[in-house]
């Protein structure tokens, strides 16, 4: 049973999410002034604050899995240093397949410094909204299978869709995922009140 406090909690995330979702569509013409009290409303109280995804693949193994899994995703409307932090495992639109998403790590964010181990790359700093994200697995080759930022370059903050909260691999193997401090304590109200591991196994394609 979930606990009051934590109800609470869960509301309040709500309510930031409510508001952040209708400035974004206010912001891009989507809505008028008199619609936004309205907007924030009706996402308060519709829908959910995650969604499920399928992940294939091995670039995130073991945490997901080589054959892949069934994530519980927190949605984020506006990706921003405040909202995503570095060592979140992130959900982003695949910057060559603009139709695709994949499953990463965020490891680097504006103002960074990124080196490389090959002395052909010329270091560089990471600028506004831009970000880095790689592959968990370390037994893939960096360029050629991990499919990553060391392969595609940085990516835009507004591409990070939501964080992943929590991986079913299979029906005895499940649990919450590894992200940054930060965002472990922003989901817990979130994961307490709407993970459900058997509607998860439900969707399960392996």
């Amino acid at each position: 049973m979930v606990a009051l406090s934590t109800w609470f909690r869960y509301i309040a995330t709500k309510l930031e999410y409510s508001v952040s979702l209708s400035r974004k569509t206010y912001i891009q013409g989507q809505i008028a002034d008199t619609e936004i009290l309205d907007t924030i409303w009706r996402n308060l109280f519709h829908g959910k604050l995650t969604f499920l995804h399928w992940n294939k693949g091995e670039e995130m193994a073991p945490m997901i899995g080589n054959y892949g899994g069934t994530l519980l995703v927190r949605k984020i409307p506006a990706a921003d240093p405040t909202r995503v932090h570095v060592g979140d495992v992130v959900v982003v639109k695949d910057p060559v397949n603009s139709g695709d998403y994949i499953v990463r790590r965020l490891a680097a964010i504006e103002g960074y410094e990124m080196a490389s181990t090959d002395e052909n790359d010329e270091p560089f700093v990471l600028e506004k909204d831009q970000c880095w994200v790689l592959a968990d697995n370390q037994n893939l080759k960096p360029k050629q299978e991990a499919y990553d930022s060391r392969t595609f370059g940085p990516v835009t903050m507004t591409d990070i869709v939501g964080r992943v909260i929590y991986c079913l691999r299979n029906a005895v193997d499940h649990g919450p995922i590894n992200n940054s401090h930060f965002s472990k304590r922003q989901d817990s109200p979130v994961l307490e009140v709407e993970l459900d591991v058997d509607e998860m196994a439900k969707n399960h394609k392996a």
